[in-house]
């Protein structure tokens, strides 16, 4: 463990107090630690490194073959693909998770197929760390 100094003008300070108040944070090192972290996550993916990721899609299940084609994406990124879990939302909508781990470039390659189907509504890929790079 390592100390060090930070200087910040007042208002700043302020707002950083505010923050890891709202946030719940014990202490400044705490916050300051998972904002560096955060930092070093976002670089990983853009060094496309070995990353994690959960996508997920809102779709209409009755849109003519878009659970085919869903699921043949899928299968072109098997390698990438640890689980997939399938929500029905409604008679209509249905909420497809997929947790993936690989390689950054990758990940989004499958996250911007998934996409580009028509009948998603929407897709949010949610970047994380495999734990390596930011212990």
């Amino acid at each position: 463990m390592k100390r060090f100094g930070v200087s910040l003008e007042d208002e700043i300070l302020k707002k950083f107090d505010n923050y890891i108040k709202s946030k719940s944070y014990s202490n400044r090192s705490k916050a300051i630690k998972d904002l560096i972290r955060q930092e070093l996550v976002k670089h990983s993916w853009t060094e496309n490194k070995e990353v994690a990721g959960i996508i997920s899609i809102v779709y209409d299940h009755h849109k003519r073959e878009i659970v085919d084609k869903i699921v043949s994406i899928q299968h072109d990124f098997h390698e990438i693909i640890i689980s997939a879990q399938h929500i029905h939302l409604d008679h209509c909508n249905c909420l497809e998770v997929i947790i993936t781990r690989g390689y950054s470039r990758k990940i989004q390659l499958l996250s911007d197929k998934l996409k580009t189907i028509n009948g998603v509504y929407h897709t949010t890929l949610s970047i994380t760390a495999t734990g390596k790079e930011v212990k």
